[in-house]
């Protein structure tokens, strides 16, 4: 399993997402808790970034047409989106979050 750094853990903040690419997939990296997720960062239902998105209480919103997700597990919880999201495992190796991003994800 190869991992991928994409930031330091002091990048991401709970109310601030950080955006990455990887591999030619955009993923949006988020806290909660003190623990890290990673999920596809494009909204399924027209492109924008989830990141720059709305987030609160577990729930990122998109930032244009207010579909949202959980970012724990990517479960759509409201459209106009109508699939859940892909989610990435992610590591915490010093201060460093890295990514596994496979070929068929």
């Amino acid at each position: 399993m190869s991992w991928t750094t994409v930031c330091k853990t002091d990048q991401v903040q709970e109310d601030f997402p950080y955006s990455a690419k990887v591999d030619g997939k955009e993923i949006g990296v988020y806290v909660l808790d003190g623990e890290y997720y990673a999920l596809e960062d494009v909204c399924p239902h027209a492109y924008a970034l989830l990141s720059q998105g709305f987030v609160e209480d577990g729930q990122v919103e998109c930032p244009l047409h207010e579909a949202t997700f959980d970012i724990k597990s990517g479960k759509c919880l409201r459209e106009p989106a109508d699939r859940d999201l892909h989610v990435y495992p992610v590591r915490i190796i010093d201060d460093e979050v890295q990514l596994h991003v496979s070929e068929e994800s």
